[in-house]
């Protein structure tokens, strides 16, 4: 059997420019070179982990020479958690490149007559930005090269945490993190801490026991706070035991729920969660509006800069109080709520049925009485009935998962003709896929990136498209 040959290491490579998707590049006898974990100016030692013909991609092992600009990381964890990877990166520099990338991809993928976009409209906090977080509970801990290099074995297995990056059943055990306010920190070492001394099982991902799954943790502006404790089997007592502790050592808590989950994925949204303490429930502000959100609901998880992405919507749309406005994924429906006082009628469609119950309540406690929310699948929903039934749309807006849009989905936009499509994204590359399929008969009018997520690659990016004149 023929042993695998190491990845070949080169050394002391100038990285010139930044790629996409958080990689840098740098030319090296002929070849561009996607490195990861390196920035623009730095000198590193880079190991190939894929090489083609013409292109090949590595990592930085080793930076021999940092970049001028380089920033110490200010979290423990960098470096080994797949989140935040830009954090040595000047927030400016940040900034730059997500607008080189969201132009790049529009106009490359989208290979049609785009504008370059508006400046980028970054956010004012670039710490404690969001508004929920998930941790893994794992038996099996991520171990760093140092414990791996120790003489004694690792005693302690069990991990809280984030997935390591491209290892699917090995948690990072995360002691703090900046993503959300400092509360998250107190639930998640407290809950460790009481599983540890009460020998709670965490989950084994491969064989599908322990008893511990996952946390999600939603912390809205208004100062309320919901925790949701996933697990695999049923233990009363044991589960009463954890809650009655957390409540007690996290009193700001103000929905506390628990859910069974005995399938194999984490998914929960075919789960029921059941209300331990509380309502059941957040509520949250955009504007002058108010968002009940359920355990199982979708919204932004950036509020501050969730605001500044719905206002370039509404600039977008251009309402004057005469339109029928769909709203396409539109999970509370805090999109087409958001823009409804600019509109004659709303209509909103999400196949997520909680977030349809959510977005009629929302609907109600605004008193907004001019929309109406459809729970099923966009592309089942949005046939020549439905059309015909609720009115033909002169603003559609669209919001659509990363995956970007379904291409019958598409087709129906092309057949329909709204005069505007508003089309907001978290992934540029798919959004210039379904404009290049939409530039049959759209116009790209406007382009507006917005970082909702500082310290990482993701950009969200709201393009304003128009019909196209009949010849």
């Amino acid at each position: 059997m023929r042993k695998k040959q190491p990845h070949p290491i080169l050394r002391d490579l100038l990285i010139t420019d930044y790629a996409a998707e958080g990689k840098s590049l740098v030319r090296h006898e002929g070849k561009v070179i996607f490195v990861s974990g390196a920035i623009p100016g730095d000198i590193a030692h880079v190991q190939l982990v894929k090489s083609k013909k013409d292109w090949a991609e590595g990592r930085a092992i080793e930076i021999v020479t940092p970049a001028v600009d380089r920033l110490a990381p200010f979290c423990k964890h960098f470096g080994t958690c797949g989140g935040c990877k830009w954090q040595m990166l000047p927030y400016s520099k940040q900034l730059e490149y997500k607008q080189q990338e969201a132009n790049q991809n529009l106009k490359r993928i989208g290979k049609t007559n785009i504008p370059d976009s508006l400046p980028i409209i970054g956010s004012e906090e670039t710490k404690e930005y969001r508004n929920k977080l998930e941790f893994t509970f794992s038996n099996k801990r991520f171990l760093t090269n140092e414990e791996i290099g120790l003489e004694q074995p690792i005693v302690q297995q069990n991990a809280l945490g984030y997935h390591a990056p491209r290892i699917f059943d090995k948690i990072i055990d995360i002691q703090e993190c900046f993503l959300l306010n400092d509360i998250n920190n107190t639930i998640r070492n407290c809950i460790r801490e009481i599983a540890n001394e009460k020998g709670w099982a965490f989950y084994d991902i491969r064989n599908h026991t322990g008893w511990l799954r996952n946390i999600i943790i939603r912390y809205t502006t208004t100062g309320e706070l919901m925790v949701n404790i996933c697990l695999n089997h049923e233990a009363e007592s044991d589960r009463i035991t954890l809650l009655e502790y957390l409540l007690k050592q996290v009193p700001a808590i103000t929905t506390l729920l628990y859910t069974i989950n005995p399938k194999w994925n984490d998914s929960i949204y075919d789960l029921t969660p059941v209300v331990y303490f509380g309502k059941g429930y957040v509520i949250e502000k955009l504007g002058h509006l108010e968002f009940i959100i359920s355990p199982k609901s979708f919204f932004q998880t950036n509020t501050q800069q969730a605001e500044k992405l719905y206002d370039v919507t509404k600039s977008f749309a251009g309402l004057t109080g005469k339109e029928t406005v769909y709203d396409l994924y539109c999970g509370t429906g805090s999109i087409g709520l958001y823009v409804s006082d600019g509109a004659k009628k709303i209509i909103g469609v999400e196949v997520i049925e909680d977030a349809i119950v959510d977005a009629k309540k929302n609907a109600i406690n605004n008193n907004i009485q001019h929309a109406e929310f459809f729970a099923g699948d966009v592309i089942k929903i949005c046939n020549d009935d439905f059309f015909t039934l609720h009115g033909k749309p002169d603003v559609i807006i669209t919001d659509p998962p990363r995956a970007g849009m379904h291409e019958k989905l598409v087709v129906k936009l092309l057949e329909i003709e709204a005069p505007k499509i508003v089309y907001v994204s978290c992934n540029t590359a798919t959004q210039a896929r379904d404009i290049a399929l939409l530039s049959e008969k759209y116009n790209v009018e406007k382009v507006q990136p917005v970082d909702m997520f500082p310290h990482t690659h993701h950009i969200e990016c709201v393009v304003l498209l128009t019909l196209l004149p009949k010849t």
